[in-house]
C-alpha cells in the first residue's frame, strides 16, 4: 500500500507559470480547486489540462467552470466545446454580456 508521503502531489506537476502570484506549496487540490481550474483554463498548457482532467474529471471541471466569474473568451469556448454546455450557461458569459462596450463599431 502506498504511503501518504509517497504520493506525488499533482500541484508540482503544473507549468510553473500558472501560479506566479501564490506559494505553490500552499495550494491544495481540493480546497483551491476553483482557483486551480480557472488558472489552467486561462493560462495552462495541454499537459496542465490533462492533470486537472485526470484529477477532477470533466463533469466536475465543467460544473466549477460554469460558476467562475471570469474566463478568457478562448477558455470559455474550449470548456463549452469539450463539455457540450452552451456558452450562455456559464456565469462568466453572462457577466461578460452585462459589461458596457467602450467602442460601438
Amino acid at each position: 500500500m502506498e504511503k501518504e508521503e509517497d504520493k506525488k502531489n499533482p500541484i508540482t506537476e503544473f507549468s510553473p507559470n500558472l501560479f506566479w502570484d501564490v506559494t505553490v506549496e500552499d495550494l491544495d487540490m481540493e480546497q483551491h480547486k476553483a482557483f486551480i481550474i480557472n488558472r489552467v483554463l486561462d493560462y495552462g498548457q495541454w499537459e496542465d489540462w490533462k492533470i486537472i482532467l485526470n484529477h477532477y474529471g470533466l463533469n466536475q471541471i465543467a460544473s466549477i467552470a460554469r460558476n467562475l466569474r471570469s474566463l478568457f473568451p478562448k477558455s470559455l469556448a474550449f470548456i463549452s466545446t469539450v463539455s457540450h454546455i452552451p456558452e450562455d450557461q456559464f456565469r462568466c458569459y453572462k457577466h461578460l454580456q452585462s459589461k458596457n462596450k467602450l467602442w460601438h463599431f
